[in-house]
């Protein structure tokens, strides 16, 4: 009986909190851009990957780079808080983005870390 209980209460601790994780936590999401994030698991698992990329390739490249990549990365997040909560628009700037940093992640498979 104990172990039921247990059981519900984990459950339902599970149920309260976000259902997805973004890059960011969605209990403190305020834009509809961010909403919008997190209500959908195809743009949140975009969101993930994109972020784990972005932080990965910011240890890889020398500084000059590094500082191209960050201020690509604002411009980015500036363009995709345009979008609002229109998913179909996040997917496509997510979608724009990842393609970029899978290029600078090819430049570094070709000529190694730096």
């Amino acid at each position: 009986m104990k172990l039921f209980i247990i059981c519900q209460v984990v459950f339902f601790s599970l149920l309260s909190g976000s259902v997805y994780a973004a890059s960011f936590n969605c209990d403190k999401a305020q834009t509809a851009t961010e909403h919008a994030i997190c209500e959908h698991r195809a743009i949140n698992d975009a969101d993930v990957k994109m972020a784990t990329t972005y932080n990965i390739l910011k240890r890889l490249v020398p500084m000059g780079t590094r500082g191209v990549i960050q201020d690509e990365q604002v411009k980015w997040l500036q363009l995709r808080d345009q979008c609002g909560n229109s998913s179909r628009c996040l997917i496509e700037v997510y979608k724009m983005r990842q393609q970029k940093l899978n290029l600078y992640m090819e430049r570094v498979y070709q000529h190694g870390p730096f």
